[in-house]
């Protein structure tokens, strides 16, 4: 062969990906190697940022059992997640968009849907109602009935809010003790923290982020936890007295994929797809486009 046609061979094999799946287990983690190409863009995102200039070349074939994928998560959590105004029973944000995002990856249809407050997504999940929570803290109960899927597409950070007019003295944990707080109900800030609060701390947990700033603002608890830029946007959108973040945080956590163990769709197959898209999604870092598409969104929508 001459050196020409050798070199030819060469580079016709370049650019080859090999993706590698192992057995399963609880919870299953997955890498692959994948070829780069910009994520397609979801019709709700057509005017907040121009179109990718690629999508996948070959779109997975059809999983047989699996026409689709319910996806659910916390539904008050902008600007990842919230109720669309136009459709309560629709799940709007930049974890929505994330979701419509990998159904295109994965080729299978992906509806976010509304089922109710966080500790109900819960139930359903372990149910296997739903099949997908789009954006979960990892705890180790929660592996007793979903899969988690590595990396984190997200760090969020879980800090202590006051009232600005009447601040907490705080720098760490056991400063807390003598306090009152208040967040939502089922909410997780870390396995360490949610010991320690456990045992030592007075926290009343409500049903809603608006419910615990509201007890805050009125004095009813000295303290909420609560993620920084949710609790910021609600409390931007809600008016009444200031409240502030205080630092060090008392977590940072990573944002997971999930799938439910009883979902009918879980499978090797599927599992490895979820896998590879999660990996293409961390490097591509295209969820910083989609979080600052949810920050545009929830600003100009009226609340519910």
């Amino acid at each position: 062969m001459s050196l020409r046609r050798l070199a030819v061979s060469s580079f016709a094999l370049i650019g080859l990906t090999v993706a590698v799946s192992g057995p399963g287990g609880s919870p299953r983690w997955g890498v692959a190697a994948m070829a780069q190409t910009a994520p397609p863009q979801s019709a709700s995102q057509a005017s907040a940022a121009p179109a990718p200039s690629t999508s996948p070349q070959t779109p997975p074939a059809p999983i047989a059992g699996c026409p689709m994928l319910i996806a659910s998560g916390n539904p008050q959590y902008p600007p990842y997640l919230w109720r669309d105004p136009a459709d309560e029973q629709k799940l709007v944000g930049a974890n929505a968009d994330m979701m419509q995002w990998f159904a295109a990856e994965i080729g299978i249809p992906i509806e976010t849907r509304y089922v109710g407050p966080w500790g109900r997504v819960q139930e359903e999940m372990r149910a296997g109602r739903i099949d997908l929570i789009a954006g979960a803290f990892f705890t180790l109960p929660r592996t007793e009935y979903m899969d988690y899927f590595h990396p984190a597409f997200r760090e969020t950070r879980s800090v202590i809010w006051t009232r600005t007019a009447a601040p907490v003295a705080y720098k760490r944990w056991s400063d807390l003790a003598p306090k009152q707080g208040v967040t939502v109900i089922n909410n997780s800030f870390g396995v360490e923290f949610d010991n320690y609060a456990r045992q030592s701390l007075k926290i009343s947990q409500v049903a809603s982020i608006e419910q615990a700033i509201l007890m805050l603002q009125r004095g009813r608890a000295d303290y909420m936890i609560y993620e920084d830029t949710p609790a910021e946007a609600y409390a931007a959108r809600n008016g009444g007295p200031a409240i502030q973040p205080l630092m060090p945080a008392i977590a940072r956590e990573g944002l997971y994929v999930t799938l439910s163990h009883r979902s009918r769709c879980n499978s090797p197959e599927l599992r490895g797809r979820i896998a590879r898209a999660v990996y293409k999604l961390s490097q591509d870092r295209v969820m910083n486009r989609f979080v600052e598409q949810g920050f545009m969104l929830w600003r100009k929508q009226p609340s519910l």
